[in-house]
């Protein structure tokens, strides 16, 4: 019998299909190059690389009527949602602004993780309502406060901050996404051009890894 694929198409080869999202609205800068060194080390080992690059979306982010109004999803929304069910891996790439995400990326999850999609409403802690379940998740975050200073304001352990623990465990692990890795780099504002460079050397080896 043959061995089953991981990758997209025969074409694409046997890696594993790993999602991109560039949660920034901010062309270029220190996130997309860390995202876009992450993906060419993944690609180095044959995995099959896709991306969605959120300041480029054509979206409403704003959940309008909650979650009890239908709101249409545009076209990018939906072909969100399909590289999300295609990926087995996801890769969140973005900046810590004011000690949260991004307003667009918020934004992004209020709009593409809804019911009958990401979970169901109803008996929230049934494993079974979480429909994303059997992939994982790696965050790759930026951000000006130095790390031992963020922890120590904002939790002890390095998913105990505010932001960190809000996308891994209650946007992420409500629909099932396991979080395997978490990297900060920081702190950006101060850093030198060679320090930069050595976080996209970084986050290269850690799309190889």
């Amino acid at each position: 019998m043959a061995e089953a694929r991981s990758g997209a198409t025969p074409l694409e080869g046997n890696g594993k299909r790993i999602l991109m999202i560039y949660g920034t609205p901010k062309a270029g800068g220190l996130c997309h190059a860390l995202g876009d060194a992450y993906a060419l080390g993944a690609r180095g080992e044959g995995h099959v690389v896709r991306s969605l690059k959120l300041g480029e979306m054509a979206f409403d982010p704003i959940l309008r009527g909650g979650y009890e109004q239908g709101q249409p999803l545009e076209a990018d929304l939906l072909d969100a949602q399909r590289l999300i069910h295609w990926a087995e891996h996801l890769v969140l790439v973005y900046p810590v602004w004011w000690s949260g995400l991004p307003a667009l990326l918020s934004g992004f999850f209020d709009r593409v993780l809804i019911p009958g999609f990401a979970f169901r409403l109803h008996g929230r802690k049934d494993p079974d309502n979480q429909l994303l379940k059997g992939r994982s998740a790696e965050l790759l975050v930026s951000l000006d406060t130095p790390p031992r200073y963020f922890r120590w304001i904002f939790g002890r352990w390095i998913f105990g901050a505010p932001p960190h623990r809000q996308i891994t465990r209650t946007i992420l692990g409500s629909c099932g996404i396991r979080t395997t890795r978490l990297t900060e780099f920081a702190p950006v504002r101060s850093a030198s051009e060679a320090q930069r460079q050595q976080w996209v050397r970084q986050a290269e080896q850690l799309g190889r890894g």
